[in-house]
């Protein structure tokens, strides 16, 4: 059985983990606060000036903030000012930027937080320019997204799906052919992460599990949590240490709720990270 470490707690919701300059970086939705942590505990709250739901980095080091409030896609200046990076407005989910700085975001599609009833998601691209298009569409509840190490392919969790759907990446930054990258059974993935041998790590809330898979959709490794698994990502000392990103399912209505259960548990893993985030 792998060995669980405490690294962090008192977390509402915590989602969108990102390893940067040492640290593990995150977002806790319901305080409404971005947090950075090192690998021995120590806590520091970002000031993002917004209510941030994603991050991620453009290549030159600047933060990309999936905005809540506003329903937009923003960019931390040097200064500390927000901009606007696209200004397309929908319900966004999860971010990702590739090395030329295409940032793709995707939208489940409905407001689940709010009741409404299911429709199906979208990815859009935005350009370093802000010229932001739909690139997919037609995903069920799409999620967390990867980059794989060679940077051909991106890959998104289809939480309703219950799978991983693949496409190329494009010249231009669009996506083609999509194709089903794993099969899950009854796996829900959330956040994922992909590693140095190209397998792909995925957070999964109502299985209470990480799990890495092949693709095709074999289990290599699962870490069994206890609580509810929202995202995943390997950083630390030669990119081998897994955090979990995991707190108690309450269901949509009631996720932000006291007590605090959020935490940030820690294992190690048997490949190195590798790709984006």
């Amino acid at each position: 059985m792998p060995v669980l470490r405490t690294l962090l707690s008192g977390l509402v919701v915590g989602e969108s983990p990102r390893w940067h300059d040492g640290r593990l970086w995150l977002c806790d939705w319901g305080a409404r606060e971005v947090v950075a942590v090192d690998a021995d505990g120590r806590r520091e709250t970002i000031d993002v000036n917004t209510y941030a739901w994603s991050i991620d980095w453009l290549p030159d080091g600047r933060l990309l903030v999936v905005s809540s409030s506003d329903r937009r896609l923003l960019r931390q200046e040097v200064d500390g000012s927000l901009a606007v990076h696209s200004d397309v407005t929908g319900i966004w989910n999860e971010l990702v930027v590739d090395d030329r700085g295409n940032a793709y975001i995707n939208s489940i599609g409905f407001d689940l937080t709010g009741g409404e009833d299911f429709r199906p998601g979208s990815i859009f691209v935005a350009a370093l320019d802000g010229s932001t298009r739909q690139v997919a569409d037609d995903l069920m509840f799409p999620n967390g997204m990867t980059i794989t190490p060679d940077r051909s392919t991106l890959i998104v969790a289809e939480s309703y799906g219950k799978r991983l759907t693949a496409f190329d990446i494009d010249a231009d930054g669009g996506l083609s052919n999509r194709r089903v990258w794993a099969d899950l059974g009854i796996g829900t993935p959330d956040g994922i992460c992909s590693d140095a041998e190209g397998t792909v790590w995925y957070a999964d809330v109502p299985n209470k599990r990480c799990v890495r898979v092949r693709e095709g959709g074999e289990e290599i490794e699962i870490v069994d949590v206890g609580l509810g698994c929202f995202a995943c990502m390997l950083g630390g000392d030669e990119g081998r240490t897994l955090h979990i990103v995991a707190a108690e399912w309450r269901g949509p209505q009631h996720m932000f709720d006291e007590p605090r259960t959020g935490c940030v548990l820690t294992t190690r893993a048997s490949a190195g990270h590798d790709g984006r985030p």
